[in-house]
């Protein structure tokens, strides 16, 4: 049988996965995206004979990327040349003077020595983090099980017997704070903060993400920290490689100025800015999810039309310091976290839409600690992320963009004195920094937001948007703001849950591995093929 032909909207983590899995299903894909290159936040850039990943640094959720790669009838372990990392991070926690060296802790790749030096660090807290991270276990296993790999077309197939016999503490994790839930359990506030940061890369604040995302803890203090050899960029590459193996066509330069609709509410394929119209039997929309349904889906047709962001959030933005250093800094580790004590400050500022403060908490990449020949010799290489305001005025003109190089500086000198490498910012160029102005031109991100919709308890989990037009039935969505959420990780799940919808499967659990070569001609009655199929009968 022939396959559906189907476009797809975006070249980042999520489009990519996404024409690459129902490619191998059997669909005539066509991918479309507006820059020369693919990756969209999840890009690199060259700069001064540096190689640096210009959006996410940390591989977490082992299991997804596996998971996604099964599906295609390949091993994560061949695609990429993954490292463990050990230390798996360093934290550099505020001292007394704010410009002075501060004190470090390496959380380690042993799980039992780092029960004995947060022990160290606050007498009897060692059983309490270790607690704290079984109960991280057990609720990630839970995640993966019963969540993450559902549409919630039927939110009810969620509950099985293990979800209903936990379902009164599930609802607490949900109405309670990350903040509130790390407060209960431990009480150094240094270790609050190694269980708290997580709440960023959920482009939030531990005071306002649920606090089922606890499980995130999981990750880092059991699971562990991986780097693929080459950055995170190396995963992009093997995705879309993959894609044309299975016979996608990834078009780049190609940005879409309307998803077409036809009367009866049916997306019929997209037209470019160049006027080159693209037929397809469904749309998939792995772009920004407010730029598609405001500027991209006609006005009659929309899901989310403006009026409905204002009851929604955007979450944080980032300043993005790409940064030469004439010589190494092995003070750094490959993952290093800097932390205020006056945290609450820092994330209160970035709620009320104002700059952080200096010093501020930061992270800092230095992958050149893991792998040679990232950067010229004699020369190091830093990515400084400091969490904004998303707020697409910054960095918008010449003005507020020589601001916000000035302001790295300032942080780059911060990094230099808590890691005791005082001249840290003298021996340092900024090469580049990338703006909330950057993310709101280059992606059309929402507000110039960083990283996707903010996961609060009315942005999580069934209460996120959905990964389908209400409106338009086969126009999916896919990516960062709709479900399962931020992180390239979810990213991969995202695509399998497009591939959910198109077969018409409600189950919470992921496909089976590998996806059979044509599945999708298996199921025409069912999903968005069977509304195709029905429609094509008259």
């Amino acid at each position: 049988m022939t396959g559906p032909r189907i476009v797809v909207i975006g070249g980042g983590v999520s489009g990519l996965a996404t024409a690459g899995l129902l490619a191998r299903g059997g669909a005539e894909v066509v991918l479309v995206e507006r820059h020369p290159t693919l990756g969209g936040r999840a890009g690199r850039v060259e700069v001064a004979g540096h190689t640096f990943d210009a959006g996410p640094t940390w591989y977490l959720m082992p299991e997804a990327f596996a998971q996604y790669f099964a599906l295609m009838g390949r091993d994560v372990d061949e695609e990429l040349d993954l490292v463990d990392l050990d230390p798996r991070y360093r934290v550099l926690f505020e001292g007394e003077d704010p410009w002075s060296a501060a004190d470090a802790l390496d959380v380690s790749a042993d799980a039992e020595e780092n029960w004995r030096r947060f022990d160290a660090l606050a007498p009897g807290e060692g059983e309490a983090m270790r607690a704290y991270a079984e109960d991280a276990r057990e609720l990630y296993r839970t995640a993966l099980d019963r969540f993450l790999y559902t549409t919630y077309a039927r939110p009810h197939t969620v509950a099985d017997r293990s979800v209903l016999r936990r379902l009164p503490t599930l609802a607490g994790l949900l109405t309670r704070s990350l903040g509130r839930r790390i407060a209960s359990r431990v009480r150094d506030p240094r270790l609050r903060q190694v269980l708290g940061f997580h709440a960023v890369f959920l482009g939030s604040s531990p005071d306002r993400v649920p606090a089922l995302f606890s499980l995130m803890s999981h990750l880092d203090l059991n699971d562990g920290v991986r780097y693929p050899r080459g950055g995170v960029h190396t995963v992009v590459e093997a995705i879309a490689r993959i894609a044309r193996e299975e016979g996608a066509e990834l078009r780049t330069s190609a940005p879409v100025s309307q998803i077409l609709v036809d009367d009866a509410g049916f997306a019929t394929g997209v037209t470019l800015e160049s006027g080159e119209v693209i037929r397809g039997d469904a749309v998939v929309a792995a772009a920004d999810l407010h730029h598609v349904e405001t500027a991209l889906v006609p006005e009659r047709w929309r899901t989310h039309p403006e009026k409905s962001w204002r009851r929604r959030s955007p979450g944080v933005s980032t300043l993005l310091v790409l940064a030469e250093v004439d010589g190494e800094v092995p003070e750094l580790a490959h993952h290093t976290l800097l932390f205020t004590r006056d945290w609450d400050a820092n994330f209160a500022a970035l709620s009320g839409g104002t700059l952080p403060p200096v010093p501020a908490s930061v992270y800092v990449a230095r992958p050149g600690a893991t792998e040679a020949g990232l950067s010229p010799e004699g020369k190091d290489a830093l990515f400084v992320l400091v969490p904004f305001p998303a707020d697409a005025s910054l960095g918008a003109d010449e003005a507020s963009r020589a601001e916000l190089v000035a302001l790295g500086r300032r942080y780059l000198a911060q990094v230099g004195a808590w890691a005791d490498v005082p001249d840290l910012a003298e021996r340092s160029t900024v090469l580049q920094v990338i703006t909330p102005a950057d993310f709101a031109q280059r992606f059309g991100a929402w507000e110039g937001g960083a990283l996707g919709l903010e996961h609060t308890l009315t942005q999580t989990a069934v209460l996120r948007p959905g990964n389908v037009s209400s409106k338009v039935p086969n126009l999916l969505y896919a990516g960062a703001s709709t479900v399962p959420g931020i992180g390239v990780p979810l990213c991969l799940v995202s695509a399998e849950l497009v591939a959910k919808r198109m077969l018409g499967a409600v189950d919470a659990s992921p496909l089976p591995t590998p996806a059979p070569p044509g599945f999708l001609a298996r199921s025409r009655e069912k999903g968005v093929l069977g509304n195709l199929a029905r429609r094509a009968q008259g």
